[in-house]
């Protein structure tokens, strides 16, 4: 048996383009919205009130890419922006009807992803790579 390519930086590329474009053509045919604005309205849903430099950090994004996400959902009216009550400079954010719909519509295509990823790494394999991912995203050379 050959030994597997060990060029990491390149394979985890490859790999995050072919899983964000399926995703995306996926959530896209399914609910109307890209896996980087799934994100958003996930991490929205998760912490409502949430506000746009608060979501940068969970996104791990630089806060102009934020605030470009944020307005392309709001005009989808997907999310709304409201003042925030101690913060005269901020806005916090909460779905609409339409982003719990965008949300509950995306999440059948999510679940049979994530269960086609795992049949093609087997349990063990999606446990550790799962782990070994979230290790890297949060890691600090």
């Amino acid at each position: 048996m050959s030994e597997p390519d060990r060029r990491l930086f390149f394979l985890l590329q490859r790999s995050a383009h072919l899983l964000r474009t399926t995703l995306d053509r996926r959530c896209l045919a399914a609910a109307g919205v890209t896996t980087a604005q799934l994100g958003a309205l996930f991490a929205v849903q998760e912490q409502p009130g949430i506000t746009q430099q608060e979501l940068a950090r969970v996104l791990g994004l630089r806060e102009s890419g934020v605030t470009a996400l944020v307005g392309r959902l709001t005009t989808a009216g997907l999310l709304l922006k409201q003042t925030h009550p101690r913060e005269h400079r901020a806005v916090v954010l909460e779905l609409t009807e339409a982003g719990v719909a965008a949300l509950r519509a995306a999440q059948p295509e999510v679940d049979r992803f994530n269960a086609q990823v795992r049949e093609l790494l087997g349990d063990d394999g999606f446990v550790s790579t799962a782990g070994a991912l979230h290790r890297l995203a949060y890691w600090e050379p």
